[in-house]
């Protein structure tokens, strides 16, 4: 069993930065059993809501700390009836910030994706757009594990927030992988290619050699800043106007 490494950051786009308006994507990464397993988890807050970035945030906070608690104590990935529990205390929590400011769930919207894998076997419990994708390890080819959502209209989709219920989808895969990268809907005009419904190869192929070429296991604190400032970058901006948040993991 190897043991991942991996790199994220979080860009405010430059739409927030003109309207001098909080990032609302929020992310959180870590491994559990001793680095042998990875969890990646993206939000998105919709950009109608007036306070999406807090519901993202908050979500990314209450799947983390169940997920933490889970594996704690267990070998196995959690199962769907673990997902839908651990999502219904979510959105409790974001009720409860809702109900202190006089507001409505609706106004803390926000997608996830939140993406758990050993390399032999992933799953993938996804809420709206963003996207999580995994290079196979036989064939080197970047394949889709969850794909944006879209709703009724264009440019909509769903929410961790909606009612009556969430549109909650949840994918296993026992295919070997050796990569996973997991983003939110900023890059995804970048990153995907929506005509054949897969991964943009070049994009990936490039994206993740600098992770690889280097040996640390676990976070890795210098390449995060540089993959922000990427993602931050002029050549980025001028293809969106969005957040950008985008988790890197390679097995080692």
């Amino acid at each position: 069993m190897g043991l991942w490494a991996w790199a994220g950051a979080s860009c405010r786009g430059v739409s927030h930065v003109r309207s001098d308006t909080r990032k609302q994507d929020a992310f959180s990464s870590f491994a559990v059993h001793e680095g042998s397993t990875l969890i990646a988890i993206v939000s998105d807050g919709a950009g109608s809501s007036t306070h999406g970035g807090e519901g993202a945030s908050l979500i990314c906070r209450t799947l983390a700390t169940s997920l933490r608690g889970h594996f704690a104590s267990a070998e196995a990935f959690p199962s769907d009836d673990d997902l839908w529990h651990w999502l219904d205390a979510a959105r409790d929590r974001i009720g409860v910030a809702a109900e202190r400011r006089g507001l409505a769930m609706r106004d803390f919207a926000a997608t996830v994706v939140v993406t758990i894998t050993d390399g032999s076997q992933t799953l993938v419990a996804h809420v709206g757009d963003g996207c999580s994708v995994a290079r196979e390890r036989e064939s080197g080819y970047w394949r889709s594990l969850s794909w944006p959502a879209q709703g009724q209209y264009a440019s909509t989709t769903f929410f961790v927030t909606d009612e009556p219920e969430v549109q909650l989808r949840i994918g296993r895969c026992d295919v070997a992988i050796d990569a996973v990268a997991s983003f939110t809907d900023g890059i995804e005009r970048l990153a995907l290619d929506f005509g054949a419904e897969r991964p943009h190869q070049p994009f990936f192929r490039g994206i993740i050699k600098p992770l690889e070429e280097r040996s640390e296991t676990g976070t890795d604190r210098a390449l995060s800043p540089k993959l922000a400032a990427y993602l931050d970058s002029a050549v980025i901006n001028e293809r969106t106007d969005d957040d950008k948040t985008l988790v890197l993991a390679v097995l080692r």
